[in-house]
């Protein structure tokens, strides 16, 4: 017997709008949460159109389609993720599985690219595939499991249904981050540098995953329901806490040769959210841990691909230098009760510029006044006396995020999320 889909009422209004386009085939993203038994299905959004029109089955057209699955799981908060893909088109169904079937297993490569934690033994490796045709609205829809190269279609159930979206438990927290990485001596070599820093995130997310999860003031054993003693179709909110013991640090560990680090240090909001069919303990805990290290990386890996493309003419310079970390602003997700997606808003943007970015990303049309930028704070450069001392130089001050970081002699980088807000500072050793 195949998977089974529940699949909220507002996502097939939203297929049938692109099935009245007269445009050609639209290909799109299907967001939801996986479960051991069955998915459920939220958010429909399809694929911007490439100006270079690449067509589908071509390798540009499966590199586009899932740059955009990757750039959507940023914007996803913990218990929500890409769980597969659409295209709507009057081919026959068979003459597409080809091309959904390569799209679903690019889509999951990249996204799984960016990952840091660890696989656990429950986690669904299934995705869904679906093609519907816009003049007849069959629907057909097939699973892949997309750790199986090998894997062949296989037949699911997929339901439309109300209210799947109107009750859904929402667990948060805010969490300080305090991690230093060492820098290799060629610190203008950019890929040791994303090396250096992916491979130290993957060992903060190892502290993370070990780190003791309280809900409400509660340890729950993993097996409890989260919901215990609480009214049924009550939106449920809860508040946690993670309790990270400290490394235990060695000669070896803090004794090396370097040309310098990156400091990671204050605090940012991470939230999941769960379905309410009876959530456990266990499951809210995982979520939450996979946010929060998530939501960390995106940062880091947003800031060094933003300058990607300068030149080295700031070669050799030995100085502190420092960089804001955009911010986590979080909108509601319409019709869907507490459910949310995020975006990240850098010290120069504008929140008009972040409603375009939901547009053009979730094809949603959200309002300013519809964001909650409530709960993290824009980044502040601010001189230490430390900095100070460490230079005699003046330097200009810096664009808070562009165009600084390829080309800098690095010693010494500190990315600070102070008070949920974000920086980075680049400085000798």
């Amino acid at each position: 017997m195949g998977r089974s889909y529940i699949v909220e009422d507002d996502v097939e209004e939203y297929l049938s709008k692109l099935c009245s386009q007269p445009a050609g085939p639209v290909t799109g993203l299907l967001i939801g949460q996986s479960s051991v038994q069955r998915d459920f299905v939220v958010m429909a959004t399809r694929t911007p159109q490439n100006d270079e029109s690449a067509a589908a089955g071509t390798s540009e057209y499966k590199e586009w389609v899932s740059e955009h699955a990757r750039q959507v799981s940023r914007m996803l908060p913990g218990g929500l993720s890409v769980l597969g893909v659409f295209i709507v088109s009057e081919s026959d169904a068979k003459d597409t599985l080809t091309t959904l079937r390569q799209l679903v297993f690019s889509v999951e490569n990249l996204i799984s690219s960016e990952q840091l934690w660890m696989p656990a033994e429950d986690d669904v490796t299934d995705c869904v595939t679906l093609h519907i045709n816009p003049k007849t609205r069959k629907t057909v829809c097939r699973t892949f499991d997309v750790k199986d190269p090998k894997s062949v279609a296989k037949p699911a159930d997929w339901k439309y249904q109300s209210g799947v979206c109107s009750s859904w438990a929402t667990v948060s927290c805010w969490l300080s981050i305090d991690l230093l990485v060492p820098l290799p001596d060629n610190t203008t070599c950019t890929s040791n540098m994303d090396d250096c820093l992916k491979e130290e995130l993957k060992v903060w997310a190892q502290q993370i995953e070990r780190g003791v999860c309280v809900i409400d003031g509660k340890k729950l054993p993993e097996d409890s329901e989260i919901k215990t003693g609480q009214k049924k179709n009550v939106r449920q909110t809860y508040t946690a806490q993670l309790l990270i013991a400290p490394e235990v640090q060695t000669v070896t560990d803090v004794v090396q040769r370097c040309g310098g680090c990156v400091s990671v240090r204050g605090a940012i909001h991470s939230r999941a959210f769960l379905h309410s069919n009876k959530p456990k303990a266990k499951l809210a805990e995982k979520l939450l841990k996979r946010d929060i290290i998530s939501t960390v990386a995106t940062r880091v890996q947003m800031l060094l691909e933003e300058p990607s493309t300068q030149n080295e003419q700031n070669k050799g310079r030995k100085q502190t230098e420092q960089f804001c970390l955009p911010r986590r602003v979080f909108c509601p997700v319409k019709g869907t009760g507490s459910l949310s997606v995020c975006d990240y808003q850098f010290s120069d943007e504008g929140l008009s510029e972040m409603t375009d970015r939901f547009k053009e990303m979730l094809d949603m049309d959200a309002a300013e006044d519809d964001l909650d930028a409530t709960q993290e704070m824009i980044a502040e450069a601010i001189e230490s006396e430390t900095t100070a001392e460490a230079s005699t130089e003046k330097v200009e001050p810096l664009d808070p995020w562009r165009n600084n970081y390829v080309g800098v002699a690095m010693a010494t980088v500190v990315a600070l999320l102070a008070s949920a807000a974000s920086m980075l500072y680049l400085s000798d050793v």
